[in-house]
């Protein structure tokens, strides 16, 4: 299994946005939103051994988890539109305390906060934390059900990459530039598929 763990820091959380105006009036949920399709979606078809939570941090009703799995997605399709769809439709849903629900068929909606999703997935896997000054990826040595956690367009707060550090996460970067969220996903899921292969 391949997990995925993005922060949304400003990413709306109460569903009013408009699905015209992602990147300003949501709080760059189109980050998020092309991370999803990084995680899932290759040509024709969608990878059933991937889970991502996106936790959102913005506005007052913050913070608020939607956790996607591939095996149980069903509506997820390649634009962008349809996807922040899935997101907003499960951003209107009531979330009783403690629970998390099933908003559409593989995609679910808690209250989980960034530290709730790192507590959650500890017994999962091992936590893999891309950042610019981490070990190569072609030189990493991936480990089995690796949990992969990076930011949107800013980087963990200290209080989130302090939690995280607390999981002695293995530290990669996926090349010598900066790239945006959603390719970074798409070169691990590369080295991944490429080693499977083998």
């Amino acid at each position: 299994m391949r997990y995925f763990v993005i922060t949304g820091h400003r990413a709306a959380t109460d569903g009013s946005f408009k699905l015209d105006d992602l990147a300003g009036g949501a709080g760059r949920l189109d980050i998020l939103v092309r991370c999803v399709n990084s995680a899932f979606v290759m040509s024709h078809n969608l990878r059933k051994d991937a889970e991502i939570y996106l936790v959102l941090e913005g506005g007052e009703d913050a913070p608020k988890t939607v956790r996607i799995n591939g095996a149980t997605v069903k509506y997820l399709n390649p634009d962008e539109r349809s996807t922040a769809s899935l997101i907003r439709n499960a951003l209107l849903k009531k979330i009783p305390e403690g629970k998390e629900i099933v908003s559409s068929p593989g995609v679910s909606i808690s209250r989980m906060s960034f530290d709730d999703v790192i507590d959650k997935l500890a017994g999962l896997g091992n936590f893999v934390y891309l950042k610019e000054d981490g070990t190569d990826c072609r030189d990493f040595e991936f480990p089995e059900n690796p949990i992969f956690v990076l930011g949107d367009n800013q980087d963990l707060t200290p209080a989130e990459e302090e939690k995280l550090l607390a999981q002695n996460p293995s530290k990669i970067n996926v090349g010598p530039v900066s790239l945006h969220a959603d390719h970074c996903m798409i070169l691990v899921q590369n080295e991944l598929d490429r080693r499977e292969a083998q």
